[in-house]
């Protein structure tokens, strides 16, 4: 399956904000998110929120790449985002998420956030709880 449509089915959220995925492993997960003007707060920069959605979402993506034998799924219990700089117009910011710390109830993920040219606008670590059925 596309990582794209694999990545929407999943969670619908990144069909809503136009989330696109290049890459989905257990060692890194690659997302994007462009700037669009419904997605900005003052000044046409892109919302931190909808960055912070970018985070998130590669994140889950990296912990759900990673679950152990007979987890079904992931769901974020902690998120620290720093931001570092803002994305305008033009830009697109990629996240590319990869595994701190993989175990049986948690898996803590670092994402950095780049735009285009490849300034870090953002880092995030967070930490996900692993489900079982």
């Amino acid at each position: 399956m596309d990582p794209t449509e694999f990545l929407r089915s999943a969670m619908p959220l990144c069909a809503t904000l136009d989330i696109t995925a290049s890459e989905l492993s257990p060692e890194r997960v690659v997302l994007a998110l462009g700037w669009r003007p419904e997605l900005c707060t003052s000044n046409g920069l892109l919302h931190g929120g909808a960055v912070m959605a970018l985070a998130d979402a590669a994140g889950g993506a990296c912990a759900y790449s990673n679950l152990p034998d007979g987890a079904v799924g992931t769901s974020t219990i902690e998120s620290k985002t720093n931001f570092l700089g803002a994305v305008r117009e033009g830009n697109t910011v990629t996240a590319t998420a990869t595994p701190l710390h993989v175990g049986r109830t948690t898996i803590v993920v670092e994402t950095e956030l780049r735009t285009d040219d490849g300034k870090l606008v953002g880092k995030t670590t967070q930490t996900q709880t692993v489900l079982s059925s």
